[in-house]
């Protein structure tokens, strides 16, 4: 790497211009990093459901033109002084919080109600270059490629949250088999878990996908799985399916719901959730989530499913995610 190169061009970057609409192949100025800023080159970015909720309009908090996608993985290229230049580092969804409100003075950061969130009220990932704080970047394991690693950053680590919600679960259900669940399913085995998988009913490739991430029993969201659940957890956005969950797991059990956005959750007979069962909402990630993940994640060989497209194709990547043509995670490769 040069001792002083030049960042004064252009880049190529998919912009959203407003809900609903295609993202546009544009070139932009190349950032330009701030005081606690670096400037990373972009080598992978994840693509995530919650992007195409952004894209989608279910959220509307964001601004426009914007740059989505909140899994990047990618090289210092200039500023800051938490890492080196050249070094890889990984750009998660939460961006930054203020350090002083109730949430961020109590550890919970992922509730602060000034948190700037990449790919959503900050640039993204789908482009050349990103610019990210420092201090909310990560250091990634190194067993893992450019394209693998970008899905921990979000399917893995908002995984790895809705994981620890669900407590010392020995039999945990999976509703949703995409990105997030053949990583966690993975974890849960490595750590002596019996887990079931629910897919779309009828979805025979989605059940041997799930067997081939070690599940012991793949069936359809509409099934009751073979033994009574521990937890669940849902990573698919259909809120008809906290009953059906709650349905399945024990007296004490946990439904935990992973995604940022769901459908409503249609009313239910309270005898499904007495028996101090819970149902539990998950909220971004903090930092510590994202470095006792990575720790983890180094140690526990992931096989790490993704499929490769050209920057320029993000439409066709968010496409085939939207129609439940991916197994796996979708990653975009400028």
């Amino acid at each position: 790497m040069d001792s002083d190169p030049d960042f004064s061009g252009s880049m190529l970057a998919m912009r959203l211009h407003a809900p609903r609409e295609a993202l546009r192949a544009e070139r932009v100025p190349v950032p330009q990093p701030g005081s606690g800023q670096v400037l990373i080159e972009v080598a992978a970015c994840g693509v995530c459901r919650t992007d195409l909720h952004v894209v989608d309009g279910d959220l509307r908090e964001g601004r426009y033109p914007l740059v989505p996608g909140h899994e990047i993985v990618g090289r210092v290229a200039r500023g800051g002084t938490r890492f080196a230049a050249g070094a890889r580092v990984g750009v998660p969804w939460l961006g930054w919080t203020c350090g002083k409100c109730e949430y961020c003075a109590s550890g919970r950061e992922n509730l602060c109600a000034r948190a700037r969130f990449t790919g959503y009220t900050l640039d993204g990932g789908y482009a050349e270059y990103a610019l990210a704080d420092e201090r909310f970047c990560f250091a990634l394991p190194e067993r893992y490629s450019d394209a693998e690693a970008a899905p921990l950053l979000c399917a893995g680590l908002i995984g790895y949250r809705s994981y620890a919600f669900a407590g010392d679960a020995r039999t945990l259900g999976l509703y949703g088999f995409g990105a997030a669940a053949h990583l966690l399913a993975q974890l849960a085995k490595a750590q002596g878990k019996r887990v079931f998988a629910f897919v779309r009913p009828g979805d025979e490739s989605g059940m041997k996908f799930a067997h081939a991430c070690g599940a012991d029993w793949a069936g359809g969201s509409d099934q009751a799985p073979p033994e009574p659940l521990d937890a669940a957890i849902i990573f698919a956005p259909v809120g008809a399916l906290v009953p059906q969950a709650l349905a399945a797991v024990k007296k004490g059990g946990r439904v935990v719901c992973g995604g940022i956005h769901m459908s409503d959750i249609p009313s239910f007979p309270y005898a499904l959730l007495w028996g101090e069962r819970r149902v539990q909402s998950v909220a971004n990630l903090t930092r510590a989530d994202g470095e006792a993940f990575m720790r983890i994640a180094g140690d526990t060989p992931i096989r790490i499913e993704t499929k490769s497209y050209p920057l320029a194709q993000a439409n066709e990547a968010l496409a085939d995610l939207r129609e439940g043509r991916l197994e796996g995670a979708a990653v975009l490769l400028p």
